[in-house]
Parts: C-alpha cells; sequence; structure tokens
C-alpha cells in the first residue's frame, strides 16, 4: 500500500494486477511501459535479505515451492520484456526503511519521461498542505508514515540528473 500511495502522491496513474499481463503484475503504468512488481522477500526469495529464510520443518515441501516461485517470478518478467515492458521489482524489505523505499523509487522513476513534472507536483502539493494547515488552523490527517513527509522525499529526488 505504502508503494502505491507514493506512485499516486507523484501523480502517477496506474493499473492494478491487470489480467491480460503475464503473472497479473502489481502495478501497470501503461503510458510509461513500466512494469512495479512488489514482492514479499520470503515467498519471492530476496538473495541476501535476513527475511529470505527457509522453515526447517517440511523442506521436502518449502525448497520445491519456493524454486517454482522464483522459476515463475523469472519466466514471467521476461514474457513481459519481451513484450517491450521495463520491469522493476520493489523488495518488502524495502518498504520497511522510508529512506530505502524513497531511493528505490526515485530510481525507478528517474528513467520516465515526466520525473521532472512529478517532482514539481510534489513540491507544489507540499505548499498547498502548508497553506491547508494554516487556513484551516487545525491538525490535518496523518497521510505518511510517522516520521515522514513529503520534505523527506524531496531530497533524495532533487539529488538525481533531472535534465
Amino acid at each position: 500500500m505504502l508503494v502505491r500511495r507514493v506512485i499516486h502522491r507523484l501523480g502517477y496513474r496506474f493499473r492494478l494486477h491487470v489480467k491480460n499481463l503475464p503473472g497479473k503484475p502489481d502495478l501497470v503504468l501503461k503510458r510509461h511501459k513500466l512494469i512495479v512488481l512488489v514482492n514479499g522477500c520470503f515467498w519471492h526469495r530476496h538473495q541476501g535479505c535476513k527475511r529470505s529464510t527457509t522453515p526447517k520443518s517440511n523442506q521436502e515441501y518449502w525448497i520445491p515451492k519456493f524454486e517454482g516461485n522464483v522459476t515463475r517470478d523469472l519466466k514471467n518478467q521476461k514474457a513481459l520484456r519481451e513484450m517491450g515492458w521495463r520491469v522493476e521489482t520493489i523488495w518488502e524489505c524495502e518498504t520497511k526503511d522510508w529512506n530505502k523505499l524513497t531511493a528505490r523509487l526515485s530510481e525507478v522513476f528517474d528513467h520516465t519521461d515526466d520525473f521532472k513534472k512529478a517532482l514539481q507536483r510534489l513540491e507544489d502539493l507540499e505548499i498547498m498542505e502548508t497553506v491547508g494547515k494554516m487556513q484551516s488552523g487545525r491538525k490535518q490527517r496523518r497521510r505518511w508514515p510517522s516520521g515522514c513527509s513529503l520534505s523527506s522525499f524531496k531530497p533524495i529526488l532533487i539529488g538525481h540528473n533531472l535534465s
């Protein structure tokens, strides 16, 4: 949900779980020919991640299950790339740390044509929220995880080459 919220706040629009694409990808940005997969580290075997453990019991079930998941993921990604899609994977562990998530999403969207416009929308949105708070005189409902705000997202975006 957090990945979807951030991408939507940047002004990008997407479809969820498009059935006519291999593997029913999580987020499809048709205009940018971009697929964003949000994978759980445990089920999709994120290499080097502490969440990617194998249960000690019933390993004759789990090992083929995990191998099947990884094989299916690779097959679906290959098919999507052959269809002309750019496929990006966001791992569950990257969503737990706000800085990792913003850095990863910055990498993903730095390749799109509208990245500069998205950054401007982000800045405009922050200004609009500030004005709205001043006018209303009351504290607004928090939309970002605690300790995070639009201003914590901007420095990572600004560091990229936007030309």
